[in-house]
């Protein structure tokens, strides 16, 4: 077998003696005098999708690869430009010789059999300026093809493979000469993130450590324990002109530990919106950390042939094996379907950029309109706040494509709308009261926190209750009245302005009070212009509307949007899991009607003449 060594003769990683490359042809050389030049780039700081471990993963090989004698030159977060000037200085670098080996750790797609690296200043949601600024692989070749004595070409890409623009083309496993690519994933797939590396470049750290281990075998073992912490779901492969390295060598014999293994499922790959891709990673991202068996079991319901389906089933028999007698019996799930896919922006609140402008202006003059009082029906319903009739626009030309047309909207009769959203305590009411179905998984929870873990069809049996209980016509907002009530008379991103502010909702970018397990308590931040709590993140809000993939077509006077035998209506607002990108006033997305999640609940309304 040939083998690839950092080392003499008892080579392995570890030593910084000189290279030598092995062969039992001609083609075999050695070069005494060969130097070793890294270029290590870690992107990570993405307006959508921000990857936490890309420093980790830079600075972490950096040092691993000076400990083997390599002169490193290593950057973080670069832009288009940023990326193609540090790719000629490592060219002129390598004018004098020696080995050469670039790494990456960042998002990265392949469109027809092209592979592409994101720079950080790359929109994903913008096709034509991904395609135009992603770093095509063949240009990091290029930089590296330099005649040069010990010529040798080392890449190696912890990136996701995933084809986010349609299928792509055959993917070629021959590198140029004397160049080997190693790819953490597949064609077509995506890569992983561990709790503090790319899955990867975990397992190719653990492996590079290894006494007396070959280069050819310390990627083999990388690639069998990230096959097997990823359940099977993500292939590293290797495309090398090298004798000896290929893609189809396995070896066994390397694990990664706990806290190494599968962390992010949806991390290094760009995912267009509204993918099916995306619905299933979301899903599962929404799931990952949970003790609940049901909610394993959901996914299975709703992705029996998923890329995650034998980590469920995994998670289903050891929580079974470790509580057998204290977990209750789970309900059986209701058809499951996909999780809001999150559209991250820069995770710090004060890296957050702000919107882009619209073209025109997109929103008239801020409206004159005025909240109402308090009204309580009875003692249990919930505090809600009257609305006069007004006109505003809806939407933004200027974020997600599903937001678009900006459009005038009259809201035609004034109505009333939940000052929070339903507490826990007000559905206990209403299932003590024989209307409403125990919420799952929603035993302990604060009494004065939202509820939870309920569906737009259950939503309706509570707003029909109340009917029933008040005398009063209650039902769910319109997607109009609650972006309307949203907005607070506001024309700006937010409520409260243009830029994310701390202390305004309740999100994980968004500041105190805040918990990862759930939402604060209702009216934790302060009200909107309208006097309305926690319209911006707490818990996802099920409106009444059927949902459409834009506004194309949408009534103009606030009136519900629905379809026949419609399945899929809109939720609003983010969640206390989310972003400070779900913060945005005009943030929406869809679900199944019968499908129960953690992250969504609603507010009421009821009409107010």
């Amino acid at each position: 077998m040939i083998a690839l060594l950092f080392g003499a003769a008892c080579c392995n990683w570890a030593e910084a003696d000189i290279p030598t490359y092995r062969a039992s042809n001609a083609f075999a050389q050695a070069h005494p005098e060969g130097r070793r030049i890294a270029l290590v780039i870690g992107n990570g700081n993405y307006e959508e999708g921000p990857l936490p471990n890309a420093h980790n993963d830079a600075l972490a090989m950096s040092e691993a690869l000076r400990a083997r004698g390599f002169e490193v030159m290593r950057y973080e977060n670069l832009t288009g430009a940023q990326m193609r000037d540090a790719l000629l200085a490592f060219k002129r670098r390598l004018g004098d010789g020696g080995i050469a080996l670039f790494y990456f750790s960042g998002h990265g797609f392949r469109v027809a059999d092209r592979t592409l690296l994101r720079p950080v200043d790359a929109d994903s949601r913008a096709p034509r300026d991904l395609l135009r600024s992603g770093i095509d692989l063949q240009v990091v070749l290029k930089s590296m093809s330099t005649p040069r004595q010990a010529k040798l070409n080392l890449i190696v890409l912890d990136t996701c493979m995933n084809e986010p623009f349609g299928a792509a083309g055959s993917a070629s496993r021959i590198a140029p000469d004397q160049t080997m690519i190693a790819y953490a994933a597949s064609p077509g797939a995506f890569a992983a993130d561990g709790a503090h590396h790319g899955l990867f470049t975990g397992a190719l750290l653990k492996a590079m450590a290894l006494p007396r281990t070959t280069l050819e075998q310390s990627f083999a073992l990388a690639a069998a324990a990230v096959q097997e912490a990823s359940g099977g779901q993500q292939s590293p492969w290797l495309s090398s002109s090298l004798p000896g390295l290929t893609s189809e060598t396995r070896l066994a014999g390397l694990s990664l530990d706990a806290d190494e293994s599968v962390h992010t499922l949806r991390s290094r790959g760009v995912i267009p919106k509204d993918s099916a891709e995306q619905y299933e990673l979301t899903f599962w991202d929404s799931i990952k950390d949970s003790n609940h068996v049901a909610d394993y079991e959901a996914y299975l319901q709703a992705y029996p042939n998923g890329r995650f389906a034998a980590l469920a089933k995994a998670r289903i028999e050891r929580l079974r094996k470790a509580a057998p007698k204290t977990e209750a019996p789970a309900a059986t799930p209701a058809p499951a379907t996909k999780a809001p896919p999150e559209r991250p922006r820069p995770t710090p609140p004060a890296a957050a950029k702000p919107a882009p402008p619209a073209a025109a202006p997109e929103r008239p003059a801020p409206s004159t309109a005025k909240a109402g009082g308090t009204i309580k029906d009875c003692p249990t319903c919930p505090d809600m706040v009257a609305l006069p009739a007004a006109d505003f626009t809806m939407g933004s030309n200027a974020s997600d494509p599903s937001e678009k047309p900006a459009h005038h909207v009259s809201i035609a009769t004034p109505f009333a709308i939940g000052k929070y959203e339903v507490t826990v305590a007000q559905w206990d009411a209403c299932v003590e009261g024989g209307g409403c179905q125990p919420s799952p998984n929603g035993s302990g929870r604060p009494k004065n926190t939202p509820v939870r873990d309920v569906s737009w069809d259950d939503a309706q049996q509570y707003v029909k209750w109340l009917t029933k209980l008040s005398g009063k016509s209650y039902r769910l907002p319109t997607e109009a009245e609650w972006e309307y009530a949203a907005r607070g008379g506001t024309t700006t991103r937010f409520w409260w302005g243009n830029q994310m502010q701390t202390g305004k909702a309740n999100c994980k970018d968004c500041g105190e009070p805040w918990q990862q397990e759930g939402p604060t308590p209702v009216g934790s931040f302060a009200a909107n212009p309208f006097g309305l709590h926690d319209m911006n993140g707490s818990v996802w809000e099920w409106v009444s509307d059927c949902w459409h993939n834009n506004y194309k077509g949408a009534p103009a006077d606030g009136r519900s949007w629905d379809d026949a035998h419609c399945r899929v209506r809109v939720i609003r607002g983010g969640s206390w899991r989310e972003g400070a990108s779900y913060m945005p006033t005009t943030t929406r997305f869809k679900y199944d009607a019968s499908v129960r999640h953690s992250q969504n609940g609603f507010r009421v309304a009821r009409d107010n003449k």
